[in-house]
């Protein structure tokens, strides 16, 4: 098992590219919730691999799931959301999720 810790500056400005998969919530508590289920299903996966031009061509890795990953999140006393994220998941796939539901507002702090 692998902790990410994960910060967001603008959690206004943390959403995907696409508006049918970008996370809607609202705090690091929402956001930790929303990784850790999209790290334990392969839900998120495969709404974005239905609106893929070959959806059949997607390598198939990429739905890998955790059903044991978790995520805590806190609001930082420098003014930064931050989540911390436990998973057996490797970086390719979680850095894959984390694009889908908030783009590029996040930054990964550390390891564990």
């Amino acid at each position: 098992m692998t902790t990410y810790f994960l910060s967001v500056k603008d959690m206004a400005k943390a959403k995907g590219p696409d508006p049918e998969l970008s996370f809607e919530g609202i705090g690091p508590d929402a956001l930790a919730a929303a990784l850790a289920d999209a790290m334990r299903s392969d839900s998120l996966f495969q709404r974005w691999r239905a609106k893929q031009p070959d959806p059949d061509e997607v390598d198939p890795s990429l739905g890998a799931t955790d059903p044991g990953a978790s995520a805590k999140g806190e609001l930082s006393p420098i003014d930064r959301n931050d989540v911390a994220l436990t998973t057996s998941l490797p970086m390719r796939i979680v850095k894959h999720r984390l694009n889908l539901l908030i783009g590029s507002s996040w930054e990964l702090r550390d390891t564990k």
